[in-house]
């Protein structure tokens, strides 16, 4: 297989720590267990040197479990619903872990490109050459002794799009070699015990190939915001702009579900529509006003949660 050039393969990469990833991290609210379960995760997945202290210390013995945890296959699935925030920590929690762990990671993110123009075989190349240069990049990172001098990480966004389950009727032949070559990929990244790990995000976690989701240390979900979460977003956005409790309170409600609706807002409803909306509508002559401020949310309609045919 020749090799292909990198800019085919990824969207531009990022290396952590770095100050914009750490703002974008910390500005994502409502998160904070993903947030801290997953840094363990890949903590432990790309300096396994750290567990191994931690054994040493507290359960010298329990070599049983500890190769047990060593051993869990480098895959992490970040599943929900759309606009909750999903592809924000995949894209900024390198920079928890890099800090935490005193290393330099880079991000991979894989390109939907990646999927191909339909030519036989070019699918399962493409994956298969993300999947070696990711390695390749962790390779050169482990060491024989300690401490890793770095760690990966490989993004895969919207990985329904790419690792359907192979048990669909109608899949194509090469969709089902592209799953095979995803396997393949997470499979030698175990196998290597390599600085590295693989995330993948989806709405559809029933559309992920069954293999797939089985070799996944572990599977973090996400939900749309609670009406605690809504308020405390809201109000941590709207503070000094003379709203009160009862006004916060009022967009709270418009923000959920309704009779009309069973759904309501999700975090990028809020701070990427409704937020901004607000402020536009008031620029340039005007202050923001807690009534139009409400009109406005009840104006909106929020993201159509993705089902999962």
């Amino acid at each position: 297989m020749s090799k292909l050039p990198i800019d085919d393969l990824f969207e531009p990469r990022l290396t952590y720590p770095d100050f914009e990833p750490k703002e974008r991290l910390a500005r994502l609210v409502g998160v904070d267990d993903q947030k801290a379960r997953l840094t363990k995760i890949l903590s432990l997945l790309i300096h396994p040197k750290g567990l191994r202290d931690w054994a040493a210390k507290h359960h010298p013995s329990a070599t049983g479990l500890l190769s047990l945890v060593q051993n869990r296959p480098p895959l992490v699935i970040l599943a929900g619903d759309v606009g909750s925030g999903k592809t924000e920590l995949a894209e900024t929690i390198g920079d928890a872990v890099a800090r935490q762990e005193g290393i330099d990671i880079t991000l991979f993110p894989l390109s939907l490109s990646t999927r191909g123009q339909g030519r036989v075989g070019e699918m399962t190349q493409l994956i298969s050459a993300a999947f070696e240069h990711a390695i390749n990049e962790a390779t050169s990172l482990k060491s024989a002794h300690g401490k890793a001098r770095g760690g990966v990480i490989l993004l895969i966004d919207e990985a329904d799009a790419l690792a359907q389950s192979r048990e669909a009727a109608q899949m194509h032949h090469e969709d089902r070699a592209g799953v095979n070559a995803f396997i393949r990929g997470i499979n030698r990244f175990g196998n290597g015990a390599l600085p590295g790990a693989v995330i993948m995000c989806t709405n559809r976690l029933g559309a992920l190939d069954p293999a797939i989701q089985r070799r996944a240390a572990d599977i973090l979900t996400f939900e749309r915001p609670t009406s605690l979460q809504r308020k405390f977003i809201l109000k941590n956005a709207l503070q000094g702009t003379g709203f009160h409790e009862h006004d916060i309170d009022a967009l709270v409600v418009s923000t959920g579900a309704t009779k009309d609706r069973s759904y309501g807002y999700t975090f990028s409803d809020l701070t990427q529509r409704l937020l901004p909306a607000i402020v536009l509508d008031a620029y340039p002559n005007t202050g923001i006003h807690p009534k139009r401020a409400l009109e406005i949310a009840k104006h909106i309609l929020p993201t159509a949660p993705f089902k999962d045919a």
